[in-house]
């Protein structure tokens, strides 16, 4: 099993969010003993924003520059369409993704690429397969009682099903800037939900891509 790992924190492995995609690592190689993984990290700001050329093709079928952005997207959607399954470790930024996650998206997300145009609207072309969220919060989004609004798991929820990737499960450990003691029960409780999810998974059920 191909993974693909889109780790988005500028705090790379001593972040939360990076601890808890390690748990779904590791109950993807408990699935398959052969996972392997590619760590795409962009958490330092490594993709730079699209450029001209990129933009000019969004908007035409005009033949433009394959260097520059339109090169990095076509890197990007290659790794991506490769990867039996795609876990993205991210935290929340202001209520919503971090810039260097959209940047990625911006990248990835291409007309007459990754989607088109219809009478119906954008169509997905890429084969769906399993897309794991990992998310740290200093703040509660979700729950009875959340404290802030949450702009980032609809935003990549829809964005992630635009391109074709609809399997899409979310996992989060919110309020990291509790006191020590909660955060390890919060640890804990969001461990457990990722060993129940993958109770039930099996990688021979998934699509083998075909790119």
């Amino acid at each position: 099993m191909r993974v693909l790992h889109v780790s988005c924190s500028p705090r790379g492995e001593a972040s939360e969010s990076y601890r808890l995609l390690q748990q779904i690592i590791s109950q993807l190689r408990q699935s398959d003993p052969d996972t392997t993984v590619i760590d795409r990290v962009i958490g330092q700001g490594v993709i730079p924003p699209i450029d001209e050329d990129y933009a000019v093709s969004q908007g035409s079928s005009k033949d433009v520059s394959q260097l520059g952005s339109m090169a990095k997207s076509e890197e990007l959607i290659l790794e991506l369409e490769t990867a039996d399954v795609v876990v993205i470790s991210t935290p929340m930024h202001n209520l919503t993704l971090p810039a260097t996650l959209k940047l990625w998206i911006d990248h990835i997300v291409r007309t007459r690429r990754t989607f088109n145009i219809s009478k119906f609207g954008k169509v997905g072309t890429l084969q769906d397969r399993p897309v794991f969220v990992a998310i740290s919060s200093g703040g509660r989004f979700s729950g009875e009682h959340p404290q802030q609004p949450d702009f980032l798991t609809p935003y990549l929820t829809a964005i992630l099903g635009m391109i074709g990737l609809h399997n899409v499960a979310i996992f989060s450990v919110q309020g990291t800037g509790s006191h020590v003691n909660e955060l390890a029960s919060i640890r804990r409780n969001t461990d457990q939900l990722v060993r129940e999810h993958f109770a039930s998974f099996h990688p021979d059920l998934i699509a083998v891509p075909t790119y």
